[in-house]
């Protein structure tokens, strides 16, 4: 729940920190003086929209730092370390807005976006606007409002995901239809390049290989000659190396037998003679070898051709070849996929058929939900004095369906100016359509798993004794979260188990709003301004005590 928010240079709000706790609160105060600001500071704490214009006047910046207690909210807690940030026992929120319209938010002091901010607020209030009787005649509210009283939000969207890949496949069924033909000649292209491909059978492996043979063919005179010169000067003309080191070893071995100091340079001189004789055997192998075969060498230029050709016809170096022919062979296979229109017909059929089943179940469930809200409804109007009308959710059938399901949800009465089920917009007064309003948000609100529910005086309209019935509900409502209600109403007011004041007063040339937190006497005196206006009396204060008196026994029922 909430448990602090701190203003600073909000609109008419120069700082404010205020604490709250469970129960039902109502903040009262005379029209102008800021009370509204307040849901709306929150509101931007939680992911509402920046707009430069809330900063106060002459300031850079406004900055608006809501705290709420997390401990019994494990959904928030295991989003917070879902998203990395860091997990505690108090969540702070903090939304700063410059003058200059650019806007920052943190999650417990860390960085975060918008939408974040968004994403975890819907875990931990619920804001019903003074407006939301207009939002009711809405036919996409109407049906959400069903869905969140029925937990079939998930439901719904699995069914909004299903139409969705029907209707995708759908698509692209008409279009495969419609340009069979074009696939059909980019697959036998794609065929044909890829038999290329892989009768050609190269390997990148195989390039460094293709390159040194064919140096070495195109060469192989000028190498054959190199190599017997180079025999002939080590070992096999007169005179050559390998004759003139045995006579060197010869004379130097004389030496070492007369003289020891030589030993060493003779070992040094057979170790060339052996290394020469290793020359000598391996440039004999070499020449063996070497071969003028000019089919060879054709062979392996036309293989380099080809490979040189390949690359270039697809545009990548020819280490790449290999991956060019997979990226082939999966537009291929996309391809016959997609050219298999038995196959992919068949596709667009089992999504119809998820879509079809997950929509009836969401169908059959609505229905379910919709005898429980009709009834619900139904009682609380009975007590805000429409004993003679009947809410009663109807369906409207949508042919094919949509992304919504098989049919839309559709709010009517009976009772108020008809007996047949007739929908709100053409039979509900404003007062009436706020009223009804206010049963279905109530309703709805107690399947609601957030901790703080905030009512922007979403009592307008309303009078006399129906608006204590209106402060029994809210007060009810707070028995197990909290409740903060904007009010103009001292009956609804008189309910609340605390009560803040809202008040605005000059201060340096310039209005600021303030807001105090009202004791016995206070809340005597603001219930008798509430009901007798700027001059209090004693009857008016008898009033108030009265009021209090009774809130006070209504929350101890």
């Amino acid at each position: 729940m909430l448990i602090r928010l701190e203003i600073q240079h909000f609109v008419i709000v120069e700082h404010l920190e205020l604490e709250f706790h469970k129960g039902f609160t109502a903040l009262t105060g005379e029209t102008g003086a800021g009370k509204s600001i307040l849901v709306d500071a929150l509101a931007l704490a939680l992911g509402a929209r920046a707009d430069p214009c809330v900063v106060a006047c002459g300031q850079k910046r406004a900055e608006i730092a809501a705290t709420f207690d997390v401990a019994p909210l494990p959904l928030v807690r295991k989003w917070l370390a879902d998203n990395d940030f860091p997990v505690e026992e108090e969540l702070l929120l903090r939304r700063v807005v410059e003058v200059s319209g650019r806007s920052r938010a943190y999650i417990n002091g860390s960085a975060a976006s918008v939408q974040q901010i968004k994403s975890v607020g819907e875990f931990l209030v619920d804001i019903h606007g003074q407006h939301a009787y207009q939002s009711l005649l809405r036919a996409e509210y109407q049906r959400d409002l069903l869905d969140a009283y029925g937990g079939l939000t998930n439901l719904a969207r699995q069914v909004a995901d299903a139409w969705q890949e029907w209707q995708y496949l759908a698509t692209e069924f008409a279009a495969i239809q419609a340009g069979n033909e074009a696939k059909l000649k980019e697959k036998d292209m794609l065929t044909w390049q890829i038999h290329e491909l892989e009768e050609a059978n190269f390997s990148p492996e195989e390039w460094p290989d293709l390159e040194a043979e064919q140096r070495r063919l195109a060469h192989a005179e000028a190498l054959t000659e190199h190599a017997r010169r180079a025999l002939a000067a080590l070992c096999e003309e007169e005179g050559a190396c390998e004759e003139r080191l045995s006579g060197a070893a010869e004379s130097l071995g004389e030496i070492a037998a007369l003289d020891e100091e030589m030993t060493e340079s003779l070992s040094m001189l057979r170790s060339a003679q052996a290394e020469l004789a290793e020359v000598a055997t391996a440039l004999r192998r070499y020449a063996d070898r070497l071969e003028i075969d000019p089919e060879r060498l054709l062979e392996v230029e036309e293989r380099q051709k080809l490979v040189l050709s390949l690359a270039r016809k697809h545009h990548v170096e020819i280490s790449g070849l290999p991956e060019a022919l997979s990226a082939l062979r999966r537009r291929h296979a996309e391809l016959s996929a997609h050219t298999d229109l038995e196959t992919f017909e068949v596709r667009v059929k089992e999504a119809f058929q998820r879509y079809h089943d997950q929509a009836a179940r969401l169908s059959s469930e609505r229905a379910k939900c919709a005898e429980g809200l009709s009834e619900a409804v139904s009682r609380q109007m009975q007590n805000l004095a429409m004993s003679q009308g009947c809410f009663v959710v109807c369906f409207r059938p949508l042919k094919n369906g949509t992304a919504h399901g098989y049919e839309q949800p559709e709010f009517c009465v009976a009772g108020l100016a008809s007996d047949q089920n007739v929908p709100l917009s053409k039979v509900a007064s404003g007062g009436e359509l706020s009223r009804i309003s206010l049963a279905l948000q109530v309703v709805v609100t107690r399947g609601a798993s957030v901790a703080t529910l905030i009512f922007d005086e979403v009592d307008v309209g309303i009078g006399g004794g129906v608006a204590e019935v209106v402060g029994r509900l809210l007060a009810k409502a707070g028995e197990d979260r909290q409740v903060l209600c904007v009010t103009h109403l001292p009956q609804v007011a008189a309910c609340a188990a605390e009560q803040w004041q809202v008040s605005k007063e000059k201060e340096k040339d310039r209005m600021v709003s303030r807001i105090d937190f009202l004791d016995d006497e206070g809340r005597e005196r603001e219930i008798a301004r509430m009901l007798g206006g700027l001059e209090i009396t004693e009857t008016t204060l008898q009033h108030a005590r009265e009021l209090l008196a009774s809130g006070a026994k209504n929350r101890l029922k």
